[in-house]
């Protein structure tokens, strides 16, 4: 058995890997009705690799931490979690605002104007400064310092195919509008 801080970093990460199945549930029946509202589906290809690499990113920082055994440092644990709790709550935000629109997903309803309201009219990609924030964030809260900067480098990597693939499907979206 572990000593108690790997145990609650343990506890973190199950808590955060409940709340990524929330999203999947919420993001499944929001894909399904954009999809019977006539949405349209861009960046297919890219999906399985992101649900692997945000998969990895919560086995990864268990292995790590498990496995290397880290101190726990607590002026960076206790300041990254908060940049995690700070995630969660900007990720939620953005749930909330998009409402039905919402999706782990590139679907566009053609019509739809932009959603320009909530942490929207702040920033374009709100939601991906949050993943971005959890993913490095996250694993430093017990000093899993390989885990965060491997999920950072390859999320990186995504995010810039993602981003691209999500404005040109917006702004062909808005174009028909």
């Amino acid at each position: 058995m572990g000593n108690t801080s790997e145990v609650l970093f343990t506890v973190l990460v199950a808590l955060v890997g409940v709340e990524r199945l929330a999203e999947l549930v919420v993001a499944r029946a929001h894909s399904r009705r954009s999809l019977e509202r006539g949405g349209i589906e861009r960046g297919r290809s890219h999906y399985p690799f992101m649900v692997v690499l945000h998969t990895g990113l919560l086995a990864g920082a268990l292995a790590e931490v498990w496995w290397r055994r880290p101190d726990f440092v607590p002026a960076l644990g206790w300041t990254v979690l908060v940049l995690v709790v700070l995630a969660q709550g900007l990720r939620w935000w953005c749930i909330a605002t998009l409402g039905d629109r919402w999706t782990t997903r590139v679907i566009v309803v053609p019509g739809l104007p932009l959603v320009r309201g909530g942490p929207y009219r702040l920033m374009r990609h709100p939601n991906y400064v949050a993943v971005v924030t959890e993913g490095f964030a996250l694993p430093l809260v017990h000093s899993a310092w390989v885990t965060a900067l491997v999920f950072t480098a390859l999320n990186a990597a995504l995010l810039a195919v993602r981003i691209r693939v999500e404005d040109a499907a917006l702004a062909e979206a808005e174009g028909a509008a």
